[in-house]
């Protein structure tokens, strides 16, 4: 059964599920349908949201190999693998994936940071009160049943990127955090300089 999470409300994955080898976690968001204009009105243009995992040791970002994002989708250890990149948010369910191998990941990794921001959004002029349902949970990859979500409830107008949640390793135990805060980070590029 599925826990559905208020912000910041930590949870343990593996205390009651030692076996746990494999996650996946989901994120997903749609666009803002716009309010009708005139039949020659442009299309609004799509928003890109890109997830991205910053893997911390001791809470600290040491280096661009560390991040697992559309331009880098698998980490050296072979223990977290991005499933690809989308450029709309259209469709049902989660927008993208990405695949975290616990029993893989090297002991010195402490901490896996979820992040999202939008592509170019400065440029474009788009941000996240142009988003809606966004929303962040955590598969079991064995059994693919989904152990927890979390639904970003927040208006989040001016807001270029968002530090999703966290899932973490504490006395022995993996743990997910949900976390929720919205930045004006332009790019991944700053959003990592917050962890260096």
């Amino acid at each position: 059964m599925s826990i559905s999470l208020q912000k910041g409300q930590k949870i343990s994955l593996t205390k009651d599920n030692s076996s746990l080898t494999k996650i996946m976690i989901g994120l997903g968001w749609d666009q803002v349908k716009p309010a009708k204009k005139g039949f020659f009105s442009a299309k609004p243009a799509d928003i890109d949201c890109d997830a991205s995992v910053i893997m911390l040791q001791n809470g600290k970002l040491l280096g661009v190999q560390d991040l697992v994002y559309f331009g880098n989708l698998r980490h050296k250890s072979g223990a977290i693998q991005h499933m690809g990149d989308n450029l709309t948010g259209a469709g049902e369910g989660d927008d993208e994936q990405i695949l975290v191998e616990l029993d893989k990941l090297p002991a010195s990794y402490d901490r896996l940071v979820l992040v999202v921001n939008i592509y170019s959004a400065v440029q474009r002029k788009q941000h996240f009160g142009m988003i809606e349902n966004a929303f962040i949970r955590v598969i079991d990859g064995k059994t693919n049943q989904e152990m927890c979500r979390y639904d970003l409830k927040e208006n989040n107008d001016g807001m270029t990127a968002m530090i999703f949640g966290e899932v973490y390793r504490h006395n022995g135990e993996w743990k997910f955090n949900p976390i929720g805060q919205a930045t004006k980070d332009p790019g991944l590029k700053e959003l990592t300089q917050r962890y260096m």
